[in-house]
């Protein structure tokens, strides 16, 4: 008689969004996290033309203050508050925002250049005893590699000290 030894099907590992938004799941973070996709969906949701000129600076109790570059454009974006917060709480897909305050201030070039990797150091063989002694505390191998690999990546951009 032969059994069937069917194993049972491995999940695959969640997007550490995932779990970020999990574990920050009614803390004040949660709301942090959510604010901050607002400097990602703002050159999208407003168009090229208005974030080469307005981008944003600050996000408070439902206010977004933007910096914009020069008077004609604070003057022209005043008249259009309201389809600016309609786009960017569609692309949030969220009611964030409810006000718009308009400052001038320096915006940041929309073809701006390309964010140089970050230098890296050589870890010492402490360091690196140090982080594997750490992951070792993760029994699931997958997320004691990632978390392995997180440590190191972090160590690596610290300065020695």
């Amino acid at each position: 008689m032969k059994t069937s030894s069917k194993r049972p099907k491995m999940k695959r590992p969640a997007p550490v969004t995932d779990l970020l938004t999990a574990l920050l799941r009614g803390t004040p973070a949660e709301l942090r996290l959510k604010e901050g996709r607002i400097w990602e969906v703002w050159d999208e949701a407003v168009g090229s033309k208005i974030a080469l000129h307005a981008q944003p600076a600050s996000f408070r109790e439902g206010t977004l203050t933007l910096h914009v570059d020069s008077s004609p454009w604070l003057q022209q974006l005043t008249y259009l508050k309201k389809d600016l917060i309609a786009k960017v709480n569609e692309a949030l897909d969220e009611e964030l925002v409810k006000e718009i305050q308009l400052k001038g201030g320096k915006v940041r070039s929309a073809a701006a250049k390309p964010q140089q990797a970050p230098k890296r150091r050589k870890l010492s063989e402490d360091e690196q005893a140090w982080i594997k002694e750490q992951a070792e505390t993760v029994t699931d191998p997958e997320l004691r590699a990632v978390f392995e690999s997180l440590i190191r990546k972090d160590k690596e951009h610290q300065d020695k000290g």
